[in-house]
């Protein structure tokens, strides 16, 4: 007679789970975004959340832009957010390139008032084909114009800029004089410290 198995019992770990309430940083109003279960408060922290524009603001128009947070703390039932960065969709971004423009990257990691690092990727628009010098006149004033600004702002003041487009419309104002454009968008953030 085969000796009979001892059966082991399955702890279900899902019932020791408890509920979290995940909200934004103060400089995105505080708002609620999701909740996410775990059996201890500690493993929250460091966990990422995506959330789009769209659900913060309920502009539709603003669909496209993703920003990037991260549990930093947790008070209670409630864990607290920073944000890490942001970033648009690939779609969105092929939709503005067309066939006979150009595409301007320019990339640069800039400091703010209060001594935070960001690393901004701008997106430029031509209307028609640009020569390479043109582009990398243009590259260089993206650049200086991006340093230029962080330098007067606070971290706060520059990520709300940067999400809201206030920042990218700047940057297409002052570089259109060296040749026309056709958009120009921060299409990539991250927070460095």
């Amino acid at each position: 007679m085969a000796k009979a198995k001892a059966r082991r019992r399955v702890r279900d770990t899902w019932k020791e789970k408890s509920w979290y309430t995940i909200k934004t940083p103060v400089n995105f109003e505080d708002k609620e975004i999701g909740e996410t279960p775990a059996r201890d408060p500690d493993y929250l922290i460091g966990r990422g959340v995506e959330v789009t524009m769209r659900e913060l603001s309920g502009d539709f128009s603003k669909q496209y832009i993703k920003l990037r947070f991260e549990i930093d703390n947790v008070a209670g039932d409630v864990a607290n957010t920073k944000f890490t960065g942001h970033k648009t969709t690939t779609d969105y971004v092929r939709s503005m390139i067309r066939r006979g423009t150009s595409r301007i990257d320019a990339s640069s990691v800039v400091k703010t008032k209060d001594d935070r690092k960001v690393k901004l990727h701008v997106l430029a628009v031509t209307t028609r084909r640009a020569k390479s010098s043109q582009q990398k006149y243009m590259r260089q004033v993206i650049n200086d114009l991006l340093a230029e600004t962080a330098a007067e702002k606070s971290f706060d003041e520059l990520i709300k800029l940067v999400v809201n487009g206030k920042l990218a419309s700047e940057v297409y104002h002052n570089a259109k004089k060296i040749y026309p454009l056709k958009r120009v968008e921060i299409i990539k953030s991250k927070v460095l410290n």
